[in-house]
């Protein structure tokens, strides 16, 4: 899976800064993309380091400033407010968790047991990937403000459409036994959750991100009735 993703993208902080610039190139005001991304980088990795031992909204803007090494003039180059940052930081979990679920190989997508193990596999490993941003967006979605509420929601909704889609289509080729894909889609999201939320505990348990992955996968297959199923073909 590893190598999967980085076929799909850079999700080191600075890539993820440098697509994070390209989306809001109209709203920065710094124009020279390296200095841009290597001090938004910095920016965004402090505001997530702060924010997990403090709470976003108890962080303050003078904080990142000192924390960060950069400027409050320099702050205000990339974003007017913390809710603006906040969005930003959003936006892009959103986007990259929706562009990487989309982007299934042909030959996973193309069978619709292979394509849920794919999904799983590809949740699981972007998470890890994108760890900080990940807890991020689930610690702090109780005090987003309304504009946030609704873009974690949306986001939710998104993800939860591309599994509802996969189990609809393992349903309707007789692969899988189930009778409601949307609720069976909401109950995966949370067993995906558990993985960034409660990594530790996992971690503790020597369950990698793999193997967590895998084990996901064949609760969830036994719960759609995969055993049933087997052999029986379309």
């Amino acid at each position: 899976m590893q190598a999967t993703l980085n076929e799909l993208g850079d999700f080191s902080m600075e890539g993820l800064c440098a697509a994070m610039l390209e989306r809001h190139r109209d709203t920065i005001r710094v124009r020279k993309p390296h200095i841009a991304v290597a001090k938004l980088a910095r920016i965004v990795g402090t505001i997530l380091t702060l924010s997990n031992r403090q709470g976003f909204h108890a962080t303050s803007l003078r904080e990142i400033s000192a924390a960060s090494g950069v400027s409050m003039g320099g702050l205000y180059a990339y974003f007017d407010s913390k809710d603006t940052l906040l969005m930003m930081i959003l936006g892009q979990v959103s986007q990259t968790r929706t562009r990487v679920l989309q982007a299934a190989p042909e030959e996973a997508s193309a069978d619709p047991v292979a394509h849920l193990r794919w999904l799983i596999s590809a949740h699981v490993a972007l998470s890890e990937a994108m760890l900080p941003w990940f807890v991020f967006a689930f610690m702090e979605a109780k005090s987003f403000p309304p504009a946030g509420r609704r873009a974690a929601v949306e986001s939710e909704e998104a993800t939860e459409a591309i599994f509802t889609a996969a189990i609809a289509e393992g349903a309707r080729r007789g692969r899988f036994a189930v009778d409601d894909p949307g609720f069976a889609a909401a109950l995966v999201k949370p067993l995906l959750q558990d993985w960034y939320v409660k990594r530790a505990k996992w971690r503790r348990r020597g369950v990698g991100a793999d193997a967590y992955a895998a084990r996901v996968q064949s609760f969830v297959e036994r719960a759609l009735g995969m055993d049933g199923m087997e052999g029986k073909g379309e």
